[in-house]
């Protein structure tokens, strides 16, 4: 055998199964921090839609007291709406 075909089956059998090992390490961990990464953009989607969730239900109770107010036949329909400016929102 020549020296060359020696040196080219030890690249072969050494060196490429090696740079195999270390591509296959670097893929397994880019997915895994890929899937860190979803994991995280999922649960701040989580939190977002919860805080959407309590703001519309806030805006439902305030609609709900002003159709109450606009429906109803009371003198003193300006002192409510003025009792309901000064009154705390959630």
């Amino acid at each position: 055998m020549s020296e060359d075909l020696i040196y080219g089956l030890a690249f072969m059998l050494v060196v490429v199964p090696v740079m195999l090992g270390v591509l296959s390490d670097m893929y397994k961990r880019r997915l895994a921090f890929r899937e860190r990464e979803l994991e995280l953009l999922s649960k701040q989607t989580a939190e977002k839609a919860a805080q959407y969730a309590a703001q519309a239900e806030r805006l439902e109770q305030r609609v709900r007291v002003l159709e109450r107010i606009a429906t109803e036949n009371n003198a003193d329909l300006a002192l409510r709406i003025e009792n309901l400016r000064d009154a705390k929102v959630n």
